[in-house]
């Protein structure tokens, strides 16, 4: 019981960091959508955040850290969206890649809260190495899930048919994230989805008997 005791202020204490870091975080988006990813600020994100910015400044020690910490949560939100789809899914290669395809152009994926904030980041990968490094990690595994998944499907075509297919997946989706994002009332996210599935069913005529 003794040690039990002990131990309960420091979980608290833990709790309540995560609290802040997540308010942060959450924070930390707004500003961007508000001020851009330039005038973010370690003051814009506390004020946001309702936190003063010696809180900011205490768990992320600067504007670089934090806004990397925020892309790095952007992309780890993203990722814990789609694994939990193909989670959901059947065991058919098919019904993965439709799990994957409607996962990207559910809200939580693309909606106009989150799309301006993937291209907010993804404008500065080049010159913000901690950025790249962090879209890097996390696309591997993406690419690395697909092209296992098309691999299955496309079982004695190779290894490349399985890279190129997972690479034009990704392409139709990013390129239909960038209209939504560009001329959001030109296209829906329902129409983008179903375009997008259209595409590569015409791509890999196996999956017609699983277009649902």
């Amino acid at each position: 019981m003794a040690r039990a005791e002990q131990k309960r202020p420091r979980k608290e204490r833990k709790e309540n960091a995560d609290r802040r870091r997540r308010q942060l975080l959450d924070a930390a988006c707004r500003s961007i959508l508000v001020h851009g990813l330039a005038k973010t600020t370690l003051a814009t994100v506390a004020s946001e955040a309702d936190l003063s910015q010696g809180v900011a400044a205490f768990y992320f020690k600067s504007k670089a850290g934090l806004l990397t910490e925020a892309l790095r949560d952007l992309y780890q939100r993203y990722e814990d969206h789609w694994t939990k789809a193909l989670d959901q899914a059947g065991v058919e290669p098919a019904e993965r890649l439709r799990a994957l395809i409607r996962a990207d152009f559910h809200p939580d994926a693309c909606g106009a809260m989150v799309l301006p904030l993937w291209y907010a980041f993804w404008g500065e990968l080049r010159s913000q190495q901690e950025y790249d490094e962090v879209a890097g990690h996390f696309e591997a595994r993406r690419r690395e899930t697909l092209c296992a998944i098309w691999q299955d499907l496309l079982a004695g075509q190779g290894t490349l048919s399985a890279v190129q297919m997972a690479e034009w997946m990704e392409t139709l989706t990013d390129g239909y994230w960038q209209r939504l994002h560009l001329a959001p009332d030109s296209l829906s996210p329902e129409e983008a989805e179903r375009a997008a599935w259209a595409c590569l069913v015409r791509l890999a005529p196996d999956l017609l008997d699983h277009d649902a």
